[in-house]
């Protein structure tokens, strides 16, 4: 039974064709975990809050930065110096005290990463480098859970959906399909060291909550078995068809890979 208070905030999303009352009973009934509550994880769980998605986990382990103010736009000057993860529930709470917040301040690792992410059904990669990248992804496939991933880069940023059935039926890539191993270390600069557009994560961000929401509605055609790619200079979007890799380690028709490895030193970096 809906409350008035419940009625009034839904209400523009209930009239929409597709969603109704049954979608929005949806929302409240399904759970997403964000890895990462930076630059894309910041849009990410504003929206899915807003939009009455009824489990909400967040997994980051950094304090507010000064330097972060500038696409981060949860947080505040104030907030500097505190534990990311509980702030960014106290802030989502406050708009919408009707979702439940799972805050992790904590580091994900191949030895959490399953129990963490294990009881959501979907999970967003917010995350910000290649260890965590390949870590969600290869945890996704053991769990037969879809992945909403996306990635910025300076003025352009990326979207897909991961291990999801494509419009044909068929079981949609992985990660690991369109990037089977990891850049060498330092080919890819990092946002402090090239600098990001401070509304990029906020449009790509957006962008992945509204794949995360198609997927949790049943709605439209999700972005299964294509990476969207956005250039905000230049303000296009172009659509590359990605398939599975049946020799894949991960989830190929042999996977040799069945459990969670040592990232970092898969990504050249050493442990720890």
């Amino acid at each position: 039974m809906w409350t008035k208070e419940e009625l009034d905030r839904y209400h523009r999303q209930m009239i929409l064709p597709g969603v109704g009352p049954e979608g929005q009973e949806k929302l409240q009934r399904s759970s997403v975990v964000v890895v990462g509550a930076g630059g894309l994880g910041v849009p990410v769980l504003q929206y899915l809050v807003a939009a009455g998605v009824g489990r909400v986990g967040l997994v980051e382990m950094d304090r507010v930065e000064l330097s972060n103010l500038h696409r981060q736009v949860l947080y505040a000057t104030e907030d500097v110096g505190r534990p990311k993860a509980l702030t960014a529930k106290e802030r989502l709470l406050a708009l919408n005290p009707g979702v439940r917040i799972d805050a992790y301040p904590v580091r994900l690792t191949a030895e959490n990463a399953l129990e963490i992410l294990g009881p959501y059904d979907l999970v967003v990669d917010a995350s910000d480098n290649f260890p965590t990248r390949y870590l969600v992804n290869d945890a996704c496939v053991l769990l037969g859970k879809p992945l909403v991933y996306g990635a910025i880069h300076r003025f352009d940023g990326q979207v897909a959906v991961f291990h999801h059935p494509t419009e044909e039926g068929e079981m949609g890539p992985c990660y690991r399909c369109l990037f089977p191993r990891p850049p060498a270390p330092g080919a890819v600069p990092s946002c402090a060291e090239a600098g990001v557009f401070g509304v990029l994560p906020g449009t790509v961000g957006a962008l992945m909550a509204a794949e995360a929401l198609k997927l949790l509605l049943g709605l439209g055609k999700p972005l299964a078995g294509y990476l969207l790619l956005y250039e905000a200079l230049e303000a296009t979007f172009r659509k590359v068809r990605v398939r599975r890799n049946p020799a894949c380690p991960v989830c190929g028709e042999n996977p040799t890979q069945r459990e969670l490895i040592d990232y970092e030193a898969f990504c050249g970096l050493g442990r720890g």
